[in-house]
């Protein structure tokens, strides 16, 4: 990917979903998951073609956030309940989590676990913990507060390449393996946008969109239109960037820049 003149040209755009949407997300198969702004969640895989809806998103408030990181079962969060519902690859709810039956009230982020539990950073306790499809612990860390001299507040959990990384924008990436062990702290600040996909860290800052893979020594970067900034919503893949316009989801892509 290139650096500099990108700025002053713009990124080809390579899909389109057309609608009025509140929010959306992608998953790595590049299915779109689509939340209307009559509060209906749609999946779309890469032709467009419909693979579920899902039309009860209101019934535990409102919705938080959507996670696609395991295609075949998304996490639909909504903090204000602490309850985390699981849609099956159709969009099927297949199970209700309510956190607050085990005294969990200070929750930001979830992520589906590679075994079908589910990742969740308990801000109050200071403790990364895997639970199971009741919303029991099965596997936690120390009070994390204990080991950095300091609290934690993730916004996103990755269960990616055999580690759970924790991203807090203000004190970086924190990457555990899978006994809860902290492996490494990555100082990437106030990045936007964050995915972890594989072993490759992506994210967006300044105007750019950076990308990092552990262990090496630099930061890719990839200059993008200053019109970007612009977007709240953004999704950001190794191949481009899916943005949520007025008229709809498109794909711009770092193809031919």
């Amino acid at each position: 990917m290139p650096v500099g003149a990108v700025a002053q040209r713009d990124l080809p755009v390579t899909r389109t979903a057309p609608g009025a949407y509140a929010a959306f997300t992608a998953d790595n198969l590049g299915n779109l998951y689509l939340l209307s702004k009559e509060n209906q969640l749609k999946k779309l895989n890469v032709k467009g073609d419909s693979m579920g809806v899902f039309n009860d998103v209101r019934r535990y408030g409102k919705l938080y956030s959507i996670n696609a990181a395991n295609p075949l079962r998304t996490l639909l969060y909504y903090k204000d309940f602490r309850t985390v519902v699981v849609l099956d690859r159709l969009m099927n709810p297949v199970n209700v989590i309510d956190l607050r039956k085990q005294n969990m009230f200070q929750v930001r982020a979830v992520a589906p676990a590679y075994d079908n539990n589910v990742w969740i950073f308990d801000e109050q306790e200071s403790k990364l913990k895997k639970v199971d499809e009741e919303g029991k612990v099965v596997l936690e860390t120390p009070d994390l507060r204990l080991v950095l001299q300091d609290a934690l507040s993730p916004t996103r959990l990755f269960d990616q390449n055999g580690y759970v990384y924790a991203y807090d924008p203000e004190r970086g990436m924190f990457i555990f393996d899978y006994y809860g062990a902290m492996k490494n702290k990555l100082t990437l600040l106030h990045w936007d946008d964050v995915q972890v996909i594989g072993s490759e860290i992506i994210g967006r800052k300044e105007g750019k969109v950076l990308q990092y893979i552990p262990g090496t020594l630099d930061i890719k970067e990839t200059v993008i239109p200053s019109r970007f900034q612009q977007y709240k919503d953004i999704f950001i893949t190794p191949q481009g960037i899916y943005v949520l316009e007025e008229a709809g989801v498109k794909l711009y892509s770092f193809s031919g820049f």
